[in-house]
């Protein structure tokens, strides 16, 4: 398990955003836990006879309220946590989450509205997740010491029963599973599902939810602080875009050399039997430090969530989006579109043109130089735009990073991956393959190989743990994949 650590998130809700703290899962003294930011009083609701415990989490308007309240107050529930030390030290910069860890609880209904594509389904699974996980830590049954109240137990379960039933859907489950468990015939009757899900329980979802948070951040601030969700919306983009015209935004870093980013915490802690799940920022080495296995290692790019997600707008309107691809020769970005559903790459005669960085791609597309993208109908938007082109975490393959891990695996670390590790670096290798026409690739991957059937396990069961002898056969399968991907690249200046 992780070590402890601590997450700045962003809730929206009934039009407005509070910023507040997560700490994943982590092991104290045996046991697990997970927090939010809050405290756990006595309900002080004048009708109620017995009132009984009440978890809340604490909310604030701004990410500097937040720090504010950091700075001065040990009175929560994780004034003990291991990182809280460095938290309490930490500014408004520091506590702003970051595009993934912002929850936009009102946007459900618009979401599940749509046509189903990656980017809808992985916003969906993750309000669905940070709901589950605000319910188990607010849910205070079982936490009275009186044996003889399983009546009052029982009306406290009830506290969340909406939430334990679209966590409990079928269709919610596969969330986790990505836009796979949505695709075709099934896919559509599970995404409508879903939808109908949503109508019948997300106003008791947030109903539920809202009696345990707390937006006056323990009574720092008023209501009457928060600015409506699309001013907030609109401030936060306008900081990005402020970012995205700073150099830092796009630099090459060496990953061994890189500093940890500080960890953030949460308080009002409930034990939980799940692992965590995403990432997460993790606190100093002098604090505690996240001990995670990343397949996407070997990359040499990093860019701030909001500059890529900013940039994404204009890549996929063109239809051609940005790759990074790490091979054991080194790692690079190009471009890849599909034109009658075959994989087409920035490139010519078979030949992927890689470049060092996104600077680097987008000089050479200014340029007047042929290519196999020049005849796309958007390549003169592409030629013309000033937006750089950052590859999302779903266009970016490590393909000698697998490579690495399944030698692991092989050599006894068994349980260390899952076989859904291979379906992203699969992908990246198949387009390649498909574009430079590298035969032997798509020997390799066909289902009848013991690659090949790794593969079809991973898209048919994603969560099975890949063993140690099954990886000692696929490692030198991939090794060969890799071999004959990387003579089709051709890296540039």
């Amino acid at each position: 398990m992780a070590r402890p650590s601590i997450v700045p998130i962003a809730l929206t809700l009934d039009d407005r955003t509070g910023y507040t703290l997560w700490a994943p899962p982590w092991e104290e003294d045996g046991e697990e836990w997970q927090a939010f930011l809050g405290s756990t009083t006595e309900d002080d609701d004048a009708n109620d006879d017995d009132p009984g415990p009440v978890a809340r989490v604490h909310l604030f308007p701004s990410p500097a309220a937040l720090a504010a309240f950091c700075r001065v107050s040990t009175d929560h529930d994780l004034a003990d946590h291991p990182v809280w030390p460095v938290v309490a030290t930490l500014g408004a910069a520091d506590l702003t989450p970051d595009e993934d860890h912002r929850y936009d609880l009102d946007g459900v209904y618009d979401v599940v509205a749509e046509n189903p594509d990656r980017w809808a389904v992985d916003e969906l699974a993750a309000v669905v997740d940070i709901v589950g996980r605000l319910a188990e830590c607010c849910d205070t049954s079982g936490s009275d010491d009186d044996e003889d109240n399983d009546e009052d137990e029982d009306e406290d379960e009830a506290d969340f029963e909406a939430v334990a039933d679209l966590v409990a859907r079928p269709e919610s489950a596969a969330l986790s599973l990505g836009i796979d468990a949505f695709l075709g015939r099934t896919g559509e009757e599970a995404w409508a599902g879903l939808g109908t899900a949503v109508d019948e329980l997300w106003e008791d979802v947030l109903e539920e939810l809202n009696e345990h948070l707390d937006w006056t951040g323990a009574g720092t601030v008023a209501v009457e602080d928060y600015p409506s969700a699309a001013l907030e919306a609109e401030a936060h983009a306008d900081l990005g875009a402020e970012d995205d015209d700073e150099d830092d935004d796009i630099e090459l870093v060496d990953v061994a050399d890189t500093a940890t980013p500080v960890a953030r915490t949460g308080a009002t802690a409930r034990g939980v039997e799940r692992p965590a799940a995403g990432s997460t920022a993790a606190a100093p080495e002098d604090a505690a430090t996240v001990a995670t296995r990343a397949i996407r290692g070997g990359s040499q790019l990093t860019a701030t969530p909001a500059a890529v997600a900013a940039a994404a707008e204009f890549w996929e309107a063109v239809g051609i989006l940005p790759v990074e691809l790490v091979v054991p020769e080194g790692s690079g970005v190009t471009l890849r579109c599909y034109v009658e559903d075959r994989a087409r790459f920035l490139g010519r005669d078979g030949e992927l043109f890689l470049f060092p960085d996104p600077v680097a791609l987008a000089r050479f597309c200014a340029g007047d130089e042929a290519h196999d993208l020049t005849e796309i109908a958007s390549w003169a938007e592409v030629a013309d735009t000033d937006t750089m082109p950052l590859p999302a975490d779903q266009d970016r393959y490590d393909l000698s990073g697998l490579g690495e891990v399944l030698g692991e695996v092989a050599d006894g670390a068994g349980g260390l991956i899952e076989h859904r590790a291979l379906l992203q670096p699969v992908e990246g290798a198949r387009d390649v393959a498909e574009y430079a026409g590298l035969t032997r690739v798509e020997q390799l991957l066909t289902g009848t190989t013991p690659l090949g059937r790794a593969i079809a396990r991973s898209e048919a069961e994603p969560g099975t743990t890949l063993r140690a002898e099954d990886a000692a056969v696929l490692a030198g399968a991939w090794d060969e994949v890799v071999t004959e991907v990387g003579t089709a690249l051709v890296f540039r200046d």
